[in-house]
């Protein structure tokens, strides 16, 4: 399969160079390809491309729906004709080529907007035939124009011939009628130099036209102008001597040495011999001891073993340099490929990454036997030790040389050589030869395409280029470099203009060949040299001349314009041809493309960290009869089987068994035609089973077909961090609906105050007593509240009346320059009940007000509700129960009274009073004085008093000393005790009242008819209150709560409903369905951004709330935590203040927020009962999945078959975690590792480790939720949880689980004869992992080797330790599936229990992980990764410091370097054994700079998690990465 790189298109600018006119050759072929399909036929040099490039745009002019497609062979071609295009036509011009791997190419979305962005793509053809097959570009409907580059290839099974059989001539031809919208074949223009690929130029031009479906056309009528353009070489020929020492065998001092070693090589020596016999000795009889009997008898019989077949490959290689280019030439070879290839068996190096460590070991044993001789670097023996072929090509290059430099000319040219190793040896030569060192200035070609991933001893030579292949054609250009050592790369394709003279060393395999690298000779003046052994025949030469006469002639023949009729072929040949479409997408499969499909298939699927999945093939008959190789020499030659064939397939065990084993009968001619159809079938059932989409693909999302669409978008729309969605404010609690004339009356009661009446618009719901708050009153305690039922009839309108006035006055005291003067018509209404203390002696007072203000008798300041202090004290005897006083001006504040002072002032005191009265220079001191002190700056009384306030006293404040009022400017409110009182607790319980409703609220919306409408209050209230709101409680401990358990419940469901899914896509699926940008799509349907909670309550800037504004709250909101958001007042001075005014305003509500909500709603419903109640919550809002109660899902995962007989080991695992499995099904997938080819029906682990791991996060962050004690904030409880579930301790845990098993052992001895020995084994739980695979074998095996070194230390650690060890337990490198074995036991134990939670937890503390966490939890074990803490305490400084870690390989050991602020702190330096220890040596740098700055007295715990949590989780966030980074 191609996989493809998108790259956007650039805005074209118009070509900077001069404007290039159309030749008449070439209009003559551009008018052509507009009437009817043609295939240019020009020379290389003639400006093909140029005609394309004008068709194409003559296309894009005149059809704007559908685009044009260019198609180029090479990826280097579709580099290089991309920039072509896009500099030549002014619009979007699209490229997509194989040269990367970002899967883009499985896209159906993708697919369609970049077919709707451009205008012309350019690709290899692959990627279009994937496009193709897949449905995601329909020919008819999307291509108008298709352009073959290099179009001879469009023959055999080519993907050129392959479009245009598969996809172009089953749609119906043009019409001159037809429309942009009509599906039909679009038209075809194919480029070539040669359109031919053998002698018989009628049967090539036969096929091409007819594969192409159109008419090769040179151009007729200006071929005199077509001859001005095209420079045709001067050919020339040269012949060289045979090389002599043929017979007498190879006489290079290397190449015999190497042989020697050769020789003497064992195969069985060889460790791909070892391990496959050591495998076969431990295995049952079965398919996989089949499978590895047939591989052993292939090795054995060919032996194509990595360093078997890699040093044959060598030597013969070296032998024929010795025979092309001389013995220098093949000991230089032989020495710098054998001293590269030490470097790169090097354990410490990765230069060559695809090589095993074993076979490195080996190679380098055999390497370091050849005696191998420094070639000489005397010139004169170089020289000497040519062969008659170098010698040639030397005289050759200097004759083309001086030729040009005598018509002052620079020279330029390529010399084409077959073999890829002679390239780099020749041109070591030619830098070397007097004759040449001072001439040329040489660069090589091998071609783009890395070999890296192939498993080749051979593929060490790439390593040995200096320049890359780009780096070489730009020096070639810029004329830095005159001579290009070169491999067929360069014969078609790459872009070479200044080459003068091309020399084919090697004669060319065929015409084709011979005429593109002919092409490459384009200079006006240029030689075209062949060089001929003198031996060989010269014929070849002239037929291909003859060739190309009869191809010229043929394609200027007018005769042939008519295009060749399509016939049907035996292209498909019948021996079992078949394909599959899928008639909704028309994607395609056929049996040409199964394999590569299925092998993609299984290559997607998750693995655990280890080697990829493949299907596994099996030829029947087997090629080789069983126990062949331990058969003796002379009988394992037998006559072969030649067919025909039948073949199985066996997909991996993530699969379920009725979709893992497919096998075809023996009824197909050849092996790869059996191989083709057994995928086939296996290709097809996977579709009708539901694993792959319509397009034929893996499900790229892990979710149905027909969402992938809309899913993608919303992907689309995470990564790029879209932040808000617009949505409707919040919603008003205390609104009513339009013309409600009723009050309704309800009993107010606060623990030692007397009783209110309340009134509001609608009966209050009834509350429950611990529904209630407490409030918390300096100098009164704690106070309890309750709100009672709503009377049984509305209120009168003497009462409401009275209620308006009454409640202005109250809260006119405090709140009056906040309020509008005289209006009363609140939200709620309050009036007092029975007759309250002194309410006699108050009355009396404001009476006596009343009438004073009614007689015109008030003083300066006075009004109804406020007194002169000084008139007031002289009629009622100066009390001293006066709650309430200010001053006049500048004391203007509310002020409590404390006593009256009527002992006279000192001088001293004096003299500061009238200071503070300056404004009155004629002061009369008159006594008594009144003794003043503020009111207690405590108003929000929903917050408890801190943990230091024992007492609950009125605090005394900073500069909050009693002073001194004058009474003739102090005014005294004539308000009670009680009165005060309430007014003062009013803002704080309608807060709390006001949030209670909005629960109400959404218990009878969103929630009406739903179990969620019965969890407590207290738990919604914290649900939904937004951290802006900087309320006591708030969202963010329920969301991550909730977040687990919505995780957890999803997986079940998943678990259930998808049984043949694997792994992958279970993730994949989960992660869609909780993902924020789907938990907000759905918040917003139901409308759950009314009832969010984000205003910020703060007292001393309350009002109270007018019915008349339903809207958001009138309360003053916080600006950083509602900006831009529209008050009240602002409502009020724009629109009205009316109703209508309010509706359709919006404010932004971050996308994150909703999602949380969501979650914590999740949270709150299963604090209150448990996951039933949490399903309820989740049904509530869909989230697009069905739900069921977890009995329900428990139910679905038990239905598989029982095995009854299970390996001993299995058993012993039951003991170890001291769990009794009732069906060992279970036991048995959870310890079958993907590899194993046992008999076992089960699916490997996978499944029950993605369930297992959302059990264990629901324990282990339940646990942390409900601490005691602890109450830990989100970030905390991330960073705890990461230490009991990182893949780190998990394999720590499986590595050091087991048990002991007991026996005794007979021996005897001389003194005590036959006795029975203890002879007990410990058994460990990773041993009994089910696999068939030397590598799982051989990582455990070291993995275990580590645990003996590190276990204790890091069990010590654990135990002793302060810190979490971070460093020491990724020193264990474990892979990941050592670690998914404890995750899926825990998810075997959790379906076997039927989903109890508790059977879980007591595995986890068998297995340690809960003392672990406890210990974390209890002992306050700082567990943030060192590398999170370092960057955290780097946060902290201003500005800001810069961490950098350095890391550096040197003689097999890893260094890490702590830089901060760009100066080095500290070195640590480890063994270098792979990978994982950078990151081992780079935790353990970390660490000790931590330490450092601490010492250092650098406080890197202050102020780690001030701010909100949600800053400390992205900070945190890396924790995650840095613990399963290995």
């Amino acid at each position: 399969m191609a996989t493809t790189e998108i790259r956007d298109p650039v805005d074209v600018e118009p070509p900077r160079s001069s404007i290039v006119h159309t030749r008449a050759y070439q209009q003559e072929l551009l008018d052509e390809s507009k009437r009817r399909n043609i295939v240019i036929a020009l020379d290389t040099g003639s400006g093909k491309t140029h005609i394309a490039v004008l068709r194409m745009k003559y296309e894009a002019e005149r059809e704007s729906r559908k685009v044009s497609w260019f198609i180029a062979p090479t990826v280097a071609l579709v580099e290089q004709q991309s920039e072509v295009i896009k500099t030549a036509i002014p619009v979007s011009v699209g490229y997509v080529s194989g040269a990367s791997e970002p899967n883009q190419w499985k896209d159906a979305g993708l697919w369609r907007g970049i077919i709707a962005k451009h205008r012309i793509m350019v690709t290899t053809p692959q990627v279009l035939l994937d496009a193709l097959h897949h449905g995601y570009v329909d020919m008819g409907s999307d291509i108008s124009l298709l352009v073959f580059d290099e179009a001879h290839h469009a023959i055999g099974k080519h993907p050129y011939n392959m479009i245009m059989k598969k996809h172009y001539f089953g749609l119906p031809p043009r019409s001159p009628l037809g429309t942009s919208t009509s599906r039909v074949r679009p038209m075809v223009l194919g480029l070539t130099a040669s359109p031919t690929y053998g002698a018989n130029v009628d049967v090539a031009f036969r096929d091409l036209e007819k594969n192409l479906d159109s008419t090769i056309r040179s151009s007729r009528n200006n071929r005199h102008e077509l001859a001005q353009y095209v420079h045709r070489p001067e050919f020339k020929h040269v012949i060289y001597a045979s090389p002599i020492h043929v017979q007498d065998g190879i006489p290079s001092v290397n190449y015999k040495a190497l042989e020697v070693v050769i020789a003497e090589l064992d195969i069985e020596q060889d460790p791909s011999v070892i391990a496959l016999r050591a495998r076969l000795a431990k295995l049952q009889p079965g398919d996989d001891r089949r499978r590895v009997d047939q591989q052993l008898s292939k090795a054995l019989d060919k032996k194509d073993t990595f360093t078997h077949k890699g040093l044959r490959d060598f030597a013969r290689t070296a032998a024929d340099i010795c025979i092309d280019l001389g013995t220098w030439a093949a000991d230089w070879y032989i020495a710098r490929v054998i001293e590269r290839a030490k470097q790169a068996a090097n354990p410490y190096n990765n230069i060559m990454s695809a090589w095993q460590e074993k076979e490195k070991r080996y190679l380098l044993g055999i390497l370091n036997r050849v005696s191998v001789m420094e070639p000489s670097e005397d010139i004169e023996q170089i020289v000497a030790n040519l062969t008659p072929k170098v010698r040639t090509l030397v005289d050759s290059l200097l004759v083309e040389e001086a030729l040009f430099r005598s018509m002052d000319e620079e020279y330029s040219g390529i010399i084409f050589v077959t073999r890829r190793d002679t390239v780099l040896v020749l041109a070591e030569l030619l830098r070397r030869i007097p004759e040449t060192s001072h001439l040329f200035r040489i660069g090589c070609l091998l071609g783009s395409s890395s070999s890296f991933k192939r498993h080749s001893f051979l593929d060490i030579t790439r390593s040995m280029l200096d320049e890359s292949q780009s780096d070489v054609l730009r020096d070639f250009k810029i004329g830095d470099k005159n001579l290009i050592v070169s491999t067929s790369v360069a014969e078609e394709g790459i872009d070479i203009q200044a080459c003068g003279s091309v020399v084919r060393f090697d004669i060319p395999p065929n015409v084709v060949s011979w005429a593109q690298s002919r092409g490459r000779a384009r200079r006006k003046r240029s030689s075209f040299v062949i060089m001929f052994d003198q031996a060989e025949p010269r014929e070849v030469v002239r037929k291909w001349e003859e060739t190309e006469r009869q191809m010229m002639a043929a394609y200027n023949d007018p005769r042939r314009d008519a295009a060749a009729s399509v016939e049907e072929d035996d292209f498909d040949d019948l021996d079992g041809y078949c394909e599959f479409e899928v008639a909704s997408t028309g994607a395609l499969l056929t049996i040409h493309t199964a394999v590569p499909h299925l092998n993609h298939f299984c290559a997607v699927i998750p693995t655990g960290g280890h080697e990829h999945l493949v299907p596994i093939y099996e030829l029947d008959p087997p090629d080789y009869a069983e126990g062949w190789h331990a058969l003796p020499e002379h009988a394992r030659f037998t006559e072969r089987y030649t067919g025909p064939w039948g073949a199985t397939v066996t997909l991996p065990r993530a699969l379920p068994p009725h979709l893992r084993k497919f096998s075809v009968d023996r009824i197909h001619r050849t092996k790869r035609r059996a191989q083709q159809r057994v995928a086939f079938e296996a290709y097809v059932a996977l579709y009708q089973a539901g694993l792959l989409n319509n397009h034929l693909l893996p499900h790229t999302s892990g979710i149905e077909p027909e969402k992938e669409d809309e899913v993608k978008a919303m992907l689309a729309e995470v990564a790029k961090r879209e932040s808000t969605a617009q949505v409707s404010i919040q919603i008003d609690p205390w609104a009513t609906a339009e013309g409600t004339p009723s009050w309704f009356a309800h009993e107010l009661v606060v623990e030692g105050l007397p009783s209110l009446r309340m009134f509001t618009r609608r009966p209050l719901p009834t509350f429950v007593q611990k529904d209630f708050p407490t409030l918390y009153v300096p100098g009164r305690k704690e106070l309890s509240m309750t709100i009672g039922g709503a009377a049984g009839s509305p209120a009168s309108d003497e009462e409401v009346h009275l209620a308006q006035r009454w409640t202005y006055r109250l809260f006119w005291r405090l709140y009056g320059p906040r309020m509008e003067r005289g209006r009363e018509d609140f939200a709620y209404l309050f009036l007092p009940i029975g007759s309250w203390p002194d309410a006699e002696e108050w009355d009396e007072r404001r009476r006596w007000m009343d009438d004073r203000f009614m007689g015109g008798l008030a003083l300066q300041g006075e009004t109804p509700f406020a007194a002169n202090a000084a008139a007031f004290g002289a009629r009622f005897s100066h009390p001293t129960n006066l709650p309430l006083v200010r001053g006049v001006s500048k004391y203007n504040k509310p002020l409590r009274l404390l006593r009256w002072q009527y002992d006279p002032l000192t001088t001293e005191e004096e003299e500061k009073f009238r200071e503070e009265y300056s404004a009155y220079p004629d002061l009369e001191i008159t006594y008594p004085l009144l003794v003043v002190r503020s009111l207690p700056k405590r108003r929000n009384f929903l917050i408890p008093f801190p943990e230091e306030d024992t007492d609950h006293e009125i605090p005394s404040q900073s500069g909050d000393a009693p002073f001194l009022l004058h009474p003739q400017y102090t005014l005294v409110e004539l308000a009670s005790q009680t009165e005060v009182q309430y007014t003062l607790l009013l803002p704080s319980i309608l807060r709390w009242l006001a949030m209670a409703l909005t629960v109400h609220s959404l218990r009878t919306s969103l929630f009406k008819q739903n179990p969620v409408s019965t969890v407590a209050l207290r738990h919604l209230v914290t649900a939904i209150t937004a951290p802006a709101a900087q309320e006591r409680f708030h969202y963010q401990r329920l969301e991550t709560l909730g977040d687990t358990v919505l995780k957890f419940i999803t997986s079940n469901l998943l678990y259930a409903d998808f049984p043949l899914w694997h792994e992958g896509y279970l993730s994949r699926k989960k992660d869609h369905a909780v993902a924020n940008v789907n938990l907000a799509r759905w918040a917003v349907k139901k409308g759950l951004y009314r009832w969010i909670i984000r205003d910020r309550f703060i007292p001393r800037k309350w009002k109270p709330h007018y019915s008349s504004a339903a809207g958001a709250f009138d309360e003053i909101l916080d600006d950083r935590s509602r900006e831009g958001t529209p008050t009240a007042s602002d409502a009020a001075a724009q629109n009205g203040n009316s109703k209508e005014s309010r509706k359709g305003k919006a404010e932004d509500l971050s996308t994150k927020m909703l999602a949380d909500v969501v979650e914590s709603l999740i949270g709150a419903a299963y604090e209150d009962g448990g996951f039933d109640r949490a399903i309820d919550c989740v049904t509530a809002f869909n989230l697009g999945l069905s739900w069921k109660k977890l009995p329900e899902y428990i139910g679905a995962m038990h239905a598989v078959d029982d095995i009854d007989d299970i390996p001993k080991q299995l058993a012993l695992v039951e003991q170890m975690i001291n769990y009794r499995f009732a069906r060992r099904t279970f036991l048995v997938q959870a310890l079958t590792h993907a590899s194993y080819q046992g008999d076992f029906a089960t699916m490997s682990l996978e499944r029950l480790e993605f369930l297992g791991d959302a059990a264990l996060d629901m324990i282990v962050v339940d646990y942390l939720y409900h601490a005691e004690g602890k109450d830990y904030s989100p970030g905390y409880m991330h960073i705890k949880k990461m230490a009991v579930v990182n893949s780190h301790i998990l394999a720590y845990t499986c590595l050091k689980t087991a048990v002991t098993v007991e026996s005794t052992m007979p021996t005897w001895s001389p003194e005590h004869g036959l006795e029975a020995v203890d002879d007990s084994q410990q058994v460990y739980l990773w041993q009994c992992l089910l696999h068939s695979s030397h590598r799982v074998l051989e990582d455990q095996n070291l993995t275990f080797l580590r645990y003996q070194k590190h276990g204790a230390e890091i069990a010590d650690a654990l135990e002793n330790d302060a810190v979490y060890p971070w460093a020491g337990l990724t020193s264990l490198q474990a892979p990941k599936f050592i670690s998914d074995m404890v995750e899926s036991i825990l998810g075997a134990v959790y379906v076997d229990s039927f989903g109890d939670l508790g059977k879980v937890r007591q595995v986890m503390e068998t297995l340690g992980l809960m003392r672990v966490l406890e210990r974390v939890v209890h002992d306050d074990v700082d567990a943030l990764h060192p590398v999170s803490r370092l960057e955290i305490w780097a946060a902290q400084h201003k500005p800001r410091k810069e961490v950098e870690y350095k890391l550096t390989k040197e003689k097999g050991d890893v260094t890490c370097a702590v830089y901060i602020d760009e100066k080095e702190l500290l070195q640590v330096t480890a063994p270098y054994r792979s990978k994982v220890s950078e990151d081992e040596v780079r935790f353990k740098a970390a660490e000790k700079a931590l330490a450092q700055v601490r010492a250092e007295n650098m406080d890197i715990d202050k102020d780690v998690f001030d701010g909100d949590d949600e800053e400390v989780e992205a900070m945190v966030a890396d924790t995650e990465a840095h613990a399963d980074s290995s």
